[in-house]
C-alpha cells in the first residue's frame, strides 16, 4: 500500500534540475547589441544544509562547457578565484547569492562573448551546486542602434542655440560612452569629447551654416565600434540689400522683430506693415519696439517698416516671405474670354458639348495660377475644340518642397444632336442635381395650373360669343 506524500518541485522554464531544493530563475536567451552593456536579472534558492546567517554565499558564472571545479569563472564575489581574463571588469556578478541573486551585469559586449552561461553556488560545508542544465544564451548582434538629436527646426542667425544628443541604452550599473561633435558650424575647441549618458551642445549659427551637416558621435570603449547621427541645419535666410531685410519663413514658425533707434530724446518707434500700423511706443517708453507673430501664416507676408520719429526721422524694412504648401485648390472653367463657371472642387463633373472650347485655370488659396499643366503657362488647361477623347479624368496637382495637393475634375463630352449655339457646359454635383429637379417641378406646376385656367375660361367665352350673335 503506497503513501501519497506532499511533493515540492520547482521547475524553471526550460530546464529540471536533478535535485528539487535547487532552483534557479533566469531569462532563457538574452539579445544585446555589440558594445553595448546589458543586465541579467537571476534569482536561486537552495536548502538551508551546512550553513548559517554568518556562511558566506560565494556565487560564480561559467561560460559554456567550463570544469567549475578547475575552470576559471567569467564573474564571482569569491575574492580568492581568479576569473576569465577576457571578461575581467566586463562580467560582474552584482545579485548577492546569501540574499537569493545572482543577478549579473556584462559591459562592452563583443562578439566573442556570445554563448551559454551557467551559474553555481557555494555555501557552508554541504551547499556546492552548479546549474548546468539551467542558465542563459547570450545571443550578440551588430551595433544598430543609433543616439537622438534634439534641435530645433528653424534657426536663427546670430542667435545661440542649445542642441542634445542621447543615446537610450544606459543603465546605472552600466558605464558611459564618449560624446562628441563635428560640423562646419562648430570651431575645433567644441568638438572635444566628453563622457556623459547624453550630451549638450551650445552654439551660434551663421547664414553660411545654412544646409551644413552637424553629427552626434557616440564611441564606446571598444575601439572602431560607435553610433552617430547627423542632422541637417536650417537657418533662416536674411538678406540685406541696403536698408530692406529679406526672410523667409514656414507657416506656423514663430517671428519676433525688434526695433531699436539711439536718440536724445528717445524718438516715437512704431511697426507698420505696409500702411496699417501695428504697434508703437511712447516717448517716455522703453527705446525698444518688439512685435511677435507665434504662428506666421499666409497672409503675414509683406512688408514690415520700423520709423522711429524725433528730431528727424529713419526706418528699416523687412520683407517676410511666408512658404506653405498648397491649399484649397480650385479650378475655375471659362470660354471665349468669359467664366461661365468658377471654384469647382475635388470630384467634380463637368458635361460639355463636343467641338466647344474650353479653358480651365488651377488657382491656389491666394489665388494663384498653379500646376504643371503646360510649359509656357503653367496651371492652364486650353481645350480649343472637344472631342471625345477628352472624356476623362483631368487632374491639376501642385507640387512644393512643403508638401503637395491635387484637385481632380470628371470631364463628360456629349455629341451635338442639331443646330445648337450657345455654350451647353453644366457642373454636375449632387446639389446642382437637386436644384435642377427642383425648378423642372416648379415649371410643371406652372404648366398644369396655366392649363387649368384656361380650360375654365373657355365656355364663359363661347357663351359670350353666342350673346353677341
Amino acid at each position: 500500500m503506497g503513501l501519497g506524500l506532499p511533493l515540492s518541485l520547482c521547475i524553471s522554464p526550460g530546464s529540471l534540475n536533478k535535485d528539487p531544493s535547487y532552483s534557479l530563475q533566469v531569462q532563457r536567451q538574452v539579445t544585446v547589441q555589440e558594445a553595448l552593456c546589458v543586465i541579467v536579472p537571476c534569482n536561486l534558492s537552495y536548502p538551508r544544509d551546512g550553513w548559517d546567517e554568518s556562511a558566506a554565499a560565494y556565487g560564480y558564472w561559467f561560460k559554456g562547457r567550463t570544469n567549475p571545479k578547475t575552470g576559471a569563472p567569467v564573474a564571482t564575489n569569491n575574492q580568492s578565484r581568479e576569473v576569465e581574463m577576457s571578461t575581467r571588469d566586463r562580467f560582474q556578478l552584482t545579485g548577492d547569492p546569501g540574499k537569493g541573486s545572482c543577478s549579473l551585469v556584462i559591459r562592452d559586449v563583443q562578439r566573442e562573448d556570445e554563448a551559454w552561461y551557467f551559474f553555481r553556488v557555494e555555501r557552508g560545508s554541504r551547499v556546492r551546486h552548479s546549474f548546468t542544465n539551467n542558465g542563459f544564451f547570450l545571443k550578440v548582434t551588430a551595433l544598430t542602434q543609433k543616439p537622438d538629436v534634439y534641435i530645433p527646426e528653424t534657426l536663427e542667425p546670430g542667435q545661440p542655440v542649445t542642441v542634445i544628443c542621447v543615446f537610450n541604452w544606459a543603465f546605472k550599473k552600466c558605464p558611459t560612452p564618449s560624446f562628441s561633435w563635428t560640423g562646419a558650424a562648430l570651431s575645433p575647441r567644441r568638438t572635444r569629447p566628453s563622457t556623459s549618458h547624453f550630451s549638450v551642445l551650445s552654439f551660434t549659427p551663421s547664414l553660411q551654416d545654412h544646409n551644413t551637416d552637424l553629427t552626434c558621435h557616440v564611441d564606446f570603449s571598444r575601439k572602431g565600434v560607435s553610433a552617430q547621427r547627423t542632422v541637417r541645419l536650417r537657418v533662416a535666410s536674411m538678406e540685406l540689400q541696403g536698408n530692406i531685410i529679406y526672410l523667409e519663413l514656414q507657416k506656423g514658425q514663430f517671428l519676433r522683430l525688434l526695433c531699436a533707434a539711439d536718440s536724445q530724446p528717445p524718438a516715437t518707434l512704431s511697426w507698420v506693415l505696409q500702411d496699417r500700423v501695428l504697434s508703437s511706443s511712447h516717448p517716455w517708453g522703453p527705446r525698444t519696439l518688439g512685435l511677435e507673430l507665434p504662428g506666421v501664416k499666409a497672409g503675414d507676408s509683406g512688408r514690415y517698416t520700423c520709423r522711429a520719429n524725433r528730431l528727424g526721422s529713419q526706418q528699416r524694412a523687412l520683407d517676410l516671405s511666408v512658404q506653405y504648401p498648397p491649399e484649397n485648390l480650385r479650378v475655375m472653367v471659362s470660354q471665349a474670354n468669359r467664366t461661365v463657371l468658377e471654384n469647382l472642387r475635388n470630384g467634380t463633373s463637368l458635361r460639355v458639348l463636343e467641338g466647344q472650347s474650353l479653358r480651365l485655370v488651377c488657382l491656389d488659396r491666394g489665388g494663384r495660377i498653379v500646376g504643371p499643366s503646360q510649359p509656357s503657362d503653367p496651371g492652364v488647361l486650353e481645350l480649343p475644340r472637344i472631342q471625345m477623347e477628352h472624356e476623362g479624368e483631368l487632374t491639376c496637382q501642385a507640387r512644393h518642397p512643403l508638401g503637395s495637393q491635387h484637385v481632380c475634375l470628371s470631364l463628360s463630352v456629349h455629341c451635338k444632336s442639331g443646330p445648337m449655339t450657345g455654350v451647353v457646359l453644366v457642373a454636375v454635383g449632387e446639389v446642382a442635381m437637386k436644384i435642377l429637379l427642383l425648378c423642372l417641378c416648379v415649371i410643371l406646376l406652372r404648366v398644369r395650373s396655366c392649363r387649368r385656367k384656361a380650360a375654365r375660361a373657355a365656355p364663359g367665352m363661347e357663351a359670350a360669343d353666342a350673346v353677341t350673335d
